[in-house]
Parts: structure tokens; sequence; C-alpha cells
């Protein structure tokens, strides 16, 4: 089923007559049924990157909700694609089902990192909707990729995580600007935790045991970002031009590779998981707890790049097919000058990279990318409900 969605999702983004007339058919039919269903004041519907994960920021925002006693009287709803897949201490709704746009019109607030109206819009006005986003963009994103014009006006609260993504957000998003909330993005308030914590290196450690990495090897996480379909929405693989035993060969004494699919990745080709290749794309594994383990990062044009920058250690960038992907999808950052001899074009190169690194001046290197495009905050969790519940309280 969830193949099926992928290759109508595909057409839809990629058909524009189809989606506009399927879209305004929806949007009548929503706005009317919305005339018939009250809105609840303490309803709250959650999902996270279309309901196909429990995590990233909507998750850290949860687990604060139903941590404080303030707001024990919300009645929160989260939205997956596979239900029962997820044990969590709320009520759980099939995403796309006639009970979520239902519910939908129903909640007095939404929460998601994607997309709670599904491409459609519907949204009522006594409704507040909070958008965090998925992570600072490096690629083109929005309107900027030219499929169709994207329009969030009505989105009341969307996070930046500085200046630099905030006139992205307004110019490609079309998002009001009094309407960008300043914070970061709640994910990564664990992040800045750690980054000054007392005794850091005992709860690195300690979560190297849970995670059952050899705590005498430094540990590689390998994240490369998604990839278009390339069989009109069949299937989103990645065939990456490596070959884990070299890898292995010339690292397996000193290091281990976590491999982290996006979760938008249907298939990784070609590779083979051992002791040394530890796939930890599943939920079971918390994005966060990998970045805080890892001594080095290897991605390519995937905003996980500004996440393991908070940390400030090294960034390798592994654009083997750089010119096609700057071409084909656009990217707002030159990688070429912001990381210089740690962007790589080859296993060769990267092999290379990491065997010489410069430990100390990547990790400088990390710091001032961190300083140029990131607004440095461990509360945003907090500011994000503050601002949720502040909008509702302007709008009685």
């Amino acid at each position: 089923m969830i193949k099926v969605k992928k290759r109508i999702d595909y057409l839809l983004k990629h058909n524009m007559l189809i989606y506009n007339l399927i879209s305004s058919v929806l949007n009548f039919f929503l706005f009317v049924l919305g005339h018939f269903v009250k809105i609840k004041e303490n309803l709250v519907l959650i999902n996270s990157y279309s309901g196909l994960r429990y995590n990233d920021s909507p998750k850290a925002i949860f687990e604060y909700l139903i941590s404080c006693e303030e707001y024990k009287h919300l009645h929160i709803v989260w939205a997956f694609e596979s239900p029962d897949k997820f044990d969590i201490p709320c009520d759980k709704v099939k995403i796309d089902s006639i009970r979520y746009f239902l519910l939908a019109l129903q909640a007095k607030y939404w929460i998601s990192n994607v997309n709670i109206e599904r491409g459609l819009r519907f949204k009522k006005k006594q409704t507040v909707y909070l958008n965090t986003w998925h992570g600072t963009p490096l690629k083109y994103i929005g309107s900027a990729v030219r499929h169709r014009k994207f329009d969030f006006s009505n989105i009341d609260i969307f996070c930046c995580t500085g200046e630099y993504d905030r006139e992205i957000y307004i110019r490609d998003f079309n998002v009001k600007p009094q309407n960008i909330l300043k914070s970061g993005l709640p994910r990564n308030d664990k992040l800045y935790s750690i980054l000054n914590a007392p005794k850091k290196e005992e709860l690195i450690l300690r979560k190297k045991k849970i995670l059952n990495i050899p705590i005498n090897r430094k540990v590689i996480l390998y994240a490369p970002t998604w990839r278009d379909s390339k069989d009109s929405g069949n299937s989103y693989d990645i065939a990456l031009p490596v070959d884990f035993r070299v890898w292995e060969r010339e690292l397996g004494d000193e290091y281990v590779i976590l491999f982290r699919a996006h979760s938008f990745t249907t298939n990784v080709v070609n590779i083979a998981f051992n002791d040394f290749l530890i796939d930890c794309s599943s939920d079971n594994y918390d994005l966060n707890d990998l970045l805080q383990v890892s001594d080095i990062l290897i991605s390519d044009y995937s905003s996980i790049i500004f996440d393991f920058s908070i940390l400030e250690k090294p960034i390798i960038c592994f654009a083997y097919d750089y010119e096609h992907y700057k071409n084909d999808r656009g990217l707002y950052i030159d990688l070429k000058k912001e990381f210089s001899d740690a962007v790589c074009y080859s296993q060769k190169e990267v092999l290379q990279k990491i065997k010489n690194l410069d430990y100390l001046e990547e990790c400088a290197r990390a710091k001032r990318f961190k300083e140029h495009y990131l607004y440095a905050n461990n509360n945003a969790t907090e500011l994000c409900v503050n601002s949720l519940f502040k909008k509702y309280k302007n709008n009685d």
C-alpha cells in the first residue's frame, strides 16, 4: 500500500494537470464538510514525515506536552501510515483515511514537519498550525524545485534555524515573515545540550554501549540524502558508488560505519551489512543518538550536515554526483566553498580524507559553519509550545 501511495505522490508532484484537478475537487469537498464539523478545543493532530515515522521535532514536542501537567487536558492523536507499528501513549489514526481528514477539521492544533493538509488546502481560521519543517535546507525546496508553486501562507508558526533559512522559507514556501519563529529545531535541543554537558564523554560511551557499538572503535555516520525516483514513483532506490569491502579493509581496524538511509529511500542497492557496516535506518535507532556517538559524518546534500555541525565534529561531503545534482535539483550552498577539500567525488577520495584527517582543523571548520548558518539555541521545543498556545489565546 505504501508503495502505491509513493507512486501516486510521484504522479501528483510531476503532473500539474492531474494535481490541480484532484486538489480542486477535494478542497471543495473538505471546505463544505468543514462547515458541519465543529472545532474541538483540546484536540491536537500530529504527524511526522507524512505518517511514515515517529520521530523528529514532532516527537520532541509530543514528549514535552505529555510530560507537562498543564497540557494533560489535551487529546493528542498521531497520524501514521501503519498505526499498528507504533506503540505510543496516545490515540492513533491512519493518515489519509476519512477519519484522518475529519480529525484534521476538528483539531484546534496541527503539528507536523512536512504537512497536515496532504497537498490540499482546507485549514480553518480557528485552527493553529505549527510546522517545524525537517531540516535546514541545503538543496532546493518548495517553489525553487519548479514542480509547482508552494503556498504555506496559512501556516501560523513555521520554525527556522537562522536568517539563512528564514529567507528561503519566505521566498520558496511563501511563509508569511511574521509567522516565522526563530527557534531552531526541537529535535536538536538534545544536541545543543550535550555539546557542553558535564561528563559528555561518559554519556557518549554509555550510548555506544546501548547501541552495541564497539567502544574501542571510532564511529563514522554515513547518511546520504534520498534521490528522486527513476521509475515514475515505483521505487526510491539509491545505488551508491562504493564497495564497503574496501572500506572495511582500509578502515576496519580503527572505525565502524553506521549507515542511515533517508526515510524516503525504499532500498539501498548492493550493500551487505555486518559488524563493520551497521544498518541504522530503522526507527529503533534515534538519530540524535547516532549523531552524538559519531566522530565523523559523511553525507552529501542532506540537512543532517547542519545538525551535525552543532556538535562541532568533522563533516565530509561525499558528492559523487555533484554537478548532476546541482544542475538537476539545485543547491542553495556552494559546498566547494564551504567545505573545500572535505568535498570528495569518489570512494578513493573519501578514504584518503578519513585516513589523513586533521581532526581539530575539521572540528573548527564545522564550528564556523554552524556559527554562520544556525541560531544557537537549546530550548526550541519550549519556544514552539509557548508560541503555539500564545497563538491560541490570541485567537480567542
